[in-house]
């Protein structure tokens, strides 16, 4: 959330996921009022950054939702698929009377998803627009497509908000824009403990692939995010 002259904007809007107890954490308030949002800026479409923005828009923002073509264009596909599998696990634990709560609801439903789309509006890369006094601007980061690094900058300096920055050699995508300047760099950490190793990830996967298919076995890869099993058909391939 950043707040300046006035104006609040928020970057990014997602859904934890993982272990219960930071699912359930998604049921919790707002530690902010919706309503008083001037605008949200999106760095890209997966859920843990998009996820939550139908809760946005149920509880009260009014405002713009700015993200790149490619961007918004996934998020038409990821919402509506979120908000229709909520339902789905509300439905089932009703059946199943498998929760605590009578009747389940879902966290938000495909409805609201749509409702949310209507406030998306198309940002080019390296295209600035003025909200309240601060330049924004995304740049390219890789990663899936659309994806962006956030610029934010005033007259007294700079604010930049990586998002998940993608690899320079990736397979499918350009590499991420250089970032020329900046005074303060607000970066995602989730790999953030760890380097990349040197093995060629088509060798490995070959490999394994390979070895299972020579002895009669099946070889099932959990590819769950957008972006990951393009990826891993295209080594197949």
């Amino acid at each position: 959330l950043i707040e300046h002259q006035g104006a609040r904007i928020l970057i990014d809007c997602g859904l934890l996921q993982g272990y219960k107890n930071l699912r359930l954490m998604n049921w919790e308030p707002f530690p902010f009022d919706p309503a008083r949002l001037d605008a949200v800026i999106l760095t890209h479409a997966h859920l843990d950054h998009s996820g939550a923005l139908p809760l946005l828009v149920r509880n009260g923002f009014k405002g713009s939702i700015h993200a790149s073509p490619s961007t918004i264009a996934l998020c038409g596909l990821l919402l509506p698929d979120s908000g229709h599998l909520q339902e789905e696990d509300a439905n089932f634990a009703n059946r199943h009377k498998s929760s605590r709560h009578d009747p389940a609801l879902p966290l938000y439903t495909e409805e609201d998803a749509r409702h949310a789309l209507r406030h998306l509006r198309p940002l080019e890369f390296d295209h600035a627009i003025d909200i309240a006094g601060l330049k924004v601007r995304l740049r390219p980061a890789g990663h899936i497509l659309g994806a962006a690094s956030v610029e934010l900058r005033t007259a007294r300096g700079s604010l930049l908000f990586s998002g998940d920055i993608g690899r320079p050699d990736d397979l499918l995508m350009k590499p991420p824009a250089a970032i020329e300047m900046g005074d303060t760099l607000v970066v995602e950490s989730t790999y953030g403990d760890r380097s990349h190793g040197n093995e060629d990830s088509a060798t490995l996967l070959a490999d394994v692939i390979a070895r299972t298919a020579a002895r009669g076995g099946k070889v099932v890869i959990p590819a769950f995010a957008v972006g990951r099993a393009q990826s891993l058909l295209y080594q197949i391939h």
